[in-house]
């Protein structure tokens, strides 16, 4: 037995021979007791929802619909496996990358002001994403995908990874996170797209910030606790570089919390997977995964066993 988040869901996912699907999106006790072998958790679950895991003993794996597993782990249960969907967001999470850094560059948010105003704001000469070093922080499925969309920007591309590598036709080398410093002071856009670690969190701290050359622009659309909020705060509040941000530490952002008002620094709450592209891509890993589970097939995106 299956479940799936609700009924919508197991409608687009349609009949798979030999498995039966029901609708869980444990808020409480699963339906059928604890027959469930495979659990498809809600996307942006509530994450308190994640202690019913424990519930079906019967359990034998959790896929998620986000690429981000790390606020599951502590909740799988021993022997169970945990599947991300990587490859689900990679679309819609390198467009966000790609509006929030030319949004960040021209402009926009200045000129939403102004119109809320009724206001002309005079001419001005603003950066272009032209002829800009762009770093990806993070070469995997979706920094390729961000890299194909911005190889028409005319700019120069470097990937970092955890480790040095061969790379793609956009990024023939892949540089280790470990040449950092020696890569910061070169590029004028830091895009973030990191999994959240122990060896990432707070990655981007006050000695990463400095390394970054004035005017820069600093982009997260991996989870909030890469950066070093404070450290953020410090080298946006002289105007040195600029932030975009699509996730935050804490999120949700307090309505007190001074990177709110933060110069240079847009915010985006956290929607580089919410788009129309979602759905379609997450079905499709759903049926395979389905179809691998009750065949006996190897899964895709085993990231954890508990």
């Amino acid at each position: 037995m299956i479940s799936l988040p609700d009924q919508e869901w197991i409608d687009l996912v349609g009949p798979v021979e030999g498995v039966e699907m029901v609708p869980w999106d444990m808020g409480r006790e699963p339906p059928h007791g604890s027959a469930i072998e495979l659990v498809v958790p809600p996307y942006m679950i509530d994450p308190l929802r994640f202690g019913r895991l424990s519930d079906p003993s019967r359990l034998r794996v959790v896929q998620l619909l986000s690429a981000g597993y790390d606020n599951v782990v502590p909740y799988v249960p021993p022997g169970v496996q945990l599947a991300n969907a990587a490859g689900v967001h990679d679309a819609s999470t390198a467009e966000l990358a790609v509006t929030l850094i030319l949004a960040s560059l021209r402009g926009i948010p200045e000129f939403v002001a102004a119109q809320r105003h009724s206001r002309w704001l005079s001419s001005q000469d603003r950066p272009a994403l032209a002829d800009k070093r762009v770093l990806i922080l993070g070469y995997g499925g979706i920094g390729a995908a961000l890299a194909r969309r911005l190889s028409g920007f005319e700019v120069t591309l470097t990937g970092v990874a955890s480790h040095s590598r061969a790379g793609d036709e956009l990024v023939p080398w892949v540089h280790g996170v470990d040449e950092l410093p020696s890569l910061l002071p070169d590029h004028d856009v830091v895009v973030v797209i990191v999994p959240l670690s122990d060896a990432t969190t707070g990655l981007v701290d006050q000695g990463f910030l400095a390394s970054m050359p004035d005017g820069s622009l600093l982009v997260n659309v991996a989870r909030g606790k890469v950066v070093d909020t404070q450290a953020l705060l410090e080298a946006t509040s002289t105007g040195r570089i600029r932030a975009a941000l699509d996730v935050t530490d804490p999120e949700p952002l307090p309505v007190d919390h001074p990177l709110w008002h933060a110069p240079g620094v847009l915010i985006s709450p956290h929607v580089g997977g919410a788009s129309s592209a979602f759905v379609p891509r997450a079905v499709a890993l759903l049926r395979d995964q389905v179809g691998a589970f009750a065949s006996g097939r190897p899964l895709r995106n085993l990231v954890y066993t508990g």
